[in-house]
């Protein structure tokens, strides 16, 4: 069969997903003379994913929840696209497209490759949910080709537990950035008094939200006109979501400002003075890191797995320990107080670093020579 035939079922818990995390990929893999069909839950995204040049069928899922009847489900869904769509390769990200997704490929003995894109809560909390999560884990990656990880700790703790073998780990980037898009921009010449501080996603305890609450509110104790701002939705199906009302809260009290939601990062960032992501839990590789990188920012994050890796203390950014507001007030306190020459310095330092390490082609480069070899 001629690699311009060979067929790739990509599959991703929710559209959104894919047209913010892995539309570079997917481009790259139709450029690449792929033919590739998305496989995702059906939201406000789902309509643009066929503009990328892949076809789209549609997969009932539940992203939260553990039911064994929606999971099993969720099983007998896959096996029936795999069935007639009759792919050469699996390609499956986020938790239960990876364990279901990759189940059900391995029944009909298509190649598998998998994308472990962080652990989240599930491996900060522990507990029998933890547990049930490695079982299924390993069970479902056992017979994979090759399973990305997205930093070395992630890695480091599937082989130790058994999850998989050294000959089927692998390391990427994350999804890496289109440099293209996302372009080197002027920083600001704002003093250090009046800067802003700008954090990009999800708005979850867990990432972190809490600690820059308490953390702003002893930096403003000195700094007043600091502002810090939140971009992301607000109210989302998880755990450790923060609700509107609390958002508003802070809001009233002076602390943060809410820029709502967007599909397009970037006017926030080229706006922004430094990236904060007090994240608490086991990112892959944050995207919101990479991004404000590449516009070219001073990033602040935790010393935590996929934090850490993207964030050189000193050089492009700042490290502060996780659920410690007193770290990050502290860390803030230094950046504010920063020569501008310095922080200009570290801004550059950013970009450079994401376009030797982060460039989506380096990710998509490795793809390739993964699929070229089964």
């Amino acid at each position: 069969m001629s690699q311009s035939k060979k067929h790739i079922l990509f599959s991703v818990n929710s559209s959104w997903n894919v047209i913010n995390f892995r539309s570079g990929l997917i481009q790259g893999f139709v450029a690449a003379g792929y033919r590739v069909t998305v496989v995702a839950p059906k939201d406000d995204y789902s309509a643009r994913i066929e503009p990328l040049g892949a076809d789209y069928v549609e997969l009932p899922m539940r992203q939260q929840g553990t039911s064994m009847l929606q999971d099993g489900m969720l099983m007998l869904h896959y096996l029936q696209v795999l069935r007639k769509l009759k792919p050469d390769f699996y390609l499956g990200y986020t938790i239960k497209p990876n364990i279901y997704g990759s189940l059900a490929a391995h029944c009909y003995g298509v190649p598998v490759l998998n994308n472990v894109a962080g652990l989240g809560n599930v491996f900060v909390r522990g507990g029998w949910i933890q547990n049930l999560a490695k079982f299924l884990y390993k069970l479902a990656l056992r017979r994979s080709r090759t399973v990305f990880f997205q930093n070395p700790d992630d890695r480091q703790l599937f082989l130790e537990q058994g999850m998989v073998s050294h000959a089927q780990a692998g390391l990427l980037p994350g999804s890496g950035v289109d440099l293209n898009r996302f372009q080197r921009t002027a920083y600001s010449a704002r003093d250090g008094a009046e800067m802003e501080f700008l954090f990009v996603g999800r708005l979850l305890k867990d990432k972190g939200l809490l600690d820059l609450v308490e953390a702003t509110r002893m930096v403003k104790r000195e700094y007043p006109k600091i502002r810090v701002s939140l971009l992301g939705f607000v109210g989302v199906a998880n755990p450790s979501a923060v609700s509107l009302a609390e958002v508003q809260q802070w809001q009233s009290e002076g602390l943060l400002h809410y820029e709502g939601s967007s599909d397009d990062v970037r006017p926030f960032l080229r706006h922004a003075d430094c990236l904060v992501l007090p994240s608490a839990y086991r990112e892959g590789t944050p995207r919101s890191l990479i991004e404000a990188g590449a516009i070219g920012l001073p990033l602040i994050t935790t010393n935590m797995p996929g934090c850490r890796e993207i964030v050189d203390h000193g050089y492009n950014g700042l490290l502060c320990e996780a659920k410690n507001p007193q770290s990050l007030a502290d860390v803030m306190l230094d950046m504010i107080r920063m020569p501008l020459t310095e922080r200009k310095q570290m801004a550059a330092n950013s970009r450079d670093k994401v376009e030797q390490e982060y460039d989506e082609k380096i990710v998509l480069k490795k793809y390739l020579e993964v699929l070229l070899g089964l």
